[in-house]
């Protein structure tokens, strides 16, 4: 990550804890960056050095408008375009979403089960994981039949394998080793 792009973060997570709207800036970022991704008509405004910048402006402003975009994340926008930095902008919302989470104490875990979970499942695994870390999880889940049963947890670099799979392994190992 580049550190140009950590500036820009520290910054606008800064704004946000400042202002104490953490959780509607990291909203307003990410849908940004994700109609960035999604639309290539905004991509090529944006990107566009022959496109004016009043005329970027303009975009974002109208883009902010429509979405009810918080204040912070639509100046953080224009001074992004100010200073053409918008090949950045995905490098800026991870290293945003990271530095935001590690000051509110919160761990980023992806959840993979072998079948879907029900509300109750997942908020007692969250449960689980929240008072072995100590922080607030926020989870991805998603699904992969090959488990078999049970599930694996990455969070940060501690993975937690409590998969059929896994344990099938490793009673062949036990099983072979004797």
């Amino acid at each position: 990550m580049s550190e140009v792009a950590s500036r820009y973060a520290m910054a606008l997570v800064e704004a946000a804890l400042e202002h104490e709207n953490a959780p509607e800036v990291k909203r307003d970022l990410e849908a940004f960056v994700a109609a960035f991704d999604e639309a290539a008509d905004l991509r090529n405004v944006l990107d566009n050095p022959a496109v004016a910048r009043e005329e970027k402006r303009r975009v974002v402003e109208k883009i902010a408008a429509q979405t009810g975009m918080t204040p912070a994340v639509r100046n953080f926008i224009l001074l992004v375009i100010d200073h053409e930095r918008t090949e950045l902008l995905h490098e800026i919302h991870e290293a945003f979403r990271a530095e935001l989470n590690l000051k509110l104490g919160i761990a980023e875990a992806e959840i993979v089960t072998a079948r879907e979970l029900s509300a109750g499942e997942k908020k007692e695994l969250l449960g689980v994981l929240e008072r072995r870390t100590g922080k607030k999880i926020e989870a991805r889940f998603t699904q992969d039949e090959a488990l078999v049963g049970g599930a694996t947890v990455r969070v940060g670099d501690t993975v937690y394998d409590g998969s059929v799979r896994e344990q099938l392994a490793r009673l062949r190992q036990k099983l072979e080793a004797e």
